[in-house]
């Protein structure tokens, strides 16, 4: 039980007015007056905190099944009332490790009534976190005092790679293929039958299919023409870095968990499109291999599998990795290599890596860029230190641009982003490839 500010003011209220009673009575009687007076005051608020006891809020919280790292999960808080209205403040004790919209809600609920407030919890960090219970405090009918009390609603959350990111790849992929979204077939590009049309003004010949022509019925004019789409159930091996440069922290995430979410939309992606994923986590040595397979389960089991994953301080093995898929995959497949570069130097093992792959794979570089970077790089000034990070940031930048030359030359694709925006990007590369039918 918690004194509310309607009895500091009492208090404050009897301070000034004794002192001018005592011009009339006597002291002795001032003193018993103001005794007498603060008793009163305490009884009173010692009763409305008890009467606040029987009459309490019930409080329940509702989370979501798993949490997405780097986005807005909602928590509710569904309140209700008793007989009489509440006045409320509640402080939900969520994960310290999570930044959060609000950290006290303020209510007040009528007699007999049922409200849900909705706050919002940002997680930094992949894993298994505790939440405590729900403090509440409700004022009681005199405003004097405030029932203080915990509402036991102890539990644990798993927070997971962009679960969120994922669902809306998912609805946009969907839409894409049921036509929602216009869908554009390219002539010729495909290597596998898709349909028969009729001729128009402009198609390839090559693709007029003379036979299913001839066998038309009478009086139906004009020649048929074979539609191509690309390959589908081709193989996407895709590559994770774990070492040491994606223990960095961009846009408050590391940069590992901007490449799982992107792996995991890649993986997604391929999926829709009918292709065999595995999934390759490494370091100094291979430290996860989930075999290429198809279907929606296998994003589950990737999901599952990729989840407790987190980077270390180590240098990263390139050969070693791409020797790995060399050996599990005998087949042509897309290899990409979710990672990050510095200069030329210091990434002299990642374009031999790479450049082994090619041509007998289609070997993808993706680095994660720190938009920062960008900025500072961008900003003149002519403050002496900020100028400094400029010409270091341009640096930086210049020596990425000739390690990405390199790779080119080599038959190497490249995708260089920042790395809050990569998964996007890199899902519609991986579209327009299937598309050309590159692989």
């Amino acid at each position: 039980m918690l004194p509310a500010n309607r009895v500091y003011f009492l208090l404050s209220l009897g301070i000034v007015v004794f002192p001018i009673l005592s011009l009339i009575l006597g002291i002795s009687q001032v003193i018993a007056l103001t005794f007498l007076f603060d008793v009163v005051v305490l009884i009173l608020v010692f009763v409305d905190g008890l009467r606040v006891r029987k009459d309490r809020v019930k409080i329940s919280r509702e989370l979501p099944s798993r949490l997405s790292i780097g986005r807005d999960n909602p928590v509710m808080l569904k309140v209700e009332s008793g007989t009489s209205n509440a006045v409320i403040q509640i402080r939900d004790f969520y994960p310290t490790e999570f930044a959060v919209s609000a950290s006290t809600l303020s209510l007040n609920l009528p007699a007999n009534n049922t409200q849900e407030l909705t706050y919002s919890v940002y997680p930094t960090q992949r894993g298994e976190f505790a939440w405590g219970n729900i403090q509440v405090r409700q004022l009681g009918l005199w405003g004097l005092a405030w029932h203080d009390w915990q509402i036991p609603q102890n539990t644990s959350v798993k927070v997971y790679p962009d679960l969120v990111g994922l669902r809306s790849l998912s609805i946009r992929l969907t839409l894409q293929s049921s036509g929602s979204i216009r869908k554009i077939r390219q002539m010729g590009i495909g290597t596998e039958f898709a349909e028969l049309r009729n001729y128009r003004s402009g198609d390839d010949l090559r693709f007029i299919d003379w036979k299913a022509t001839a066998r038309r019925s009478y009086g139906n004019t004009g020649p048929l023409v074979r539609v191509l789409e690309p390959e589908q159930e081709q193989t996407l091996l895709i590559l994770l870095d774990r070492g040491r440069l994606m223990t960095a922290r961009v846009q408050g995430l590391q940069r590992f968990d901007w490449g799982l979410n992107t792996t995991l939309s890649l993986a997604l992606a391929g999926l829709h499109r009918g292709d065999r994923v595995g999934v390759g986590v490494f370091d100094r040595q291979i430290h996860t291999w989930i075999p290429p397979e198809r279907g929606q389960h296998h994003l589950n089991q990737l999901i599952d599998r990729l989840t407790p994953i987190e980077p270390v301080l180590l240098e990263s093995d390139y050969l070693g990795a791409v020797t790995h898929v060399v050996k599990q995959q005998t087949r042509r497949a897309l290899v990409v290599v979710i990672t990050d570069l510095v200069d030329v130097t210091a990434s002299s093992e990642l374009l031999a890596a790479l450049c082994r792959l090619a041509p007998r794979y289609l070997p993808f570089c993706v680095t994660l860029r720190d938009p920062q970077v960008d900025q500072a790089a961008d900003t003149f000034t002519e403050d002496v230190t900020t100028a400094y990070t400029r010409a270091v940031s341009l640096d930086l930048l210049a020596q990425r641009q000739v390690a990405f030359a390199q790779l080119k030359q080599k038959g190497v694709l490249v995708l260089d982003a920042p790395a809050n925006q990569i998964s996007d990007q890199l899902v519609e590369r991986y579209l327009q490839l299937k598309a050309r039918n590159q692989l």
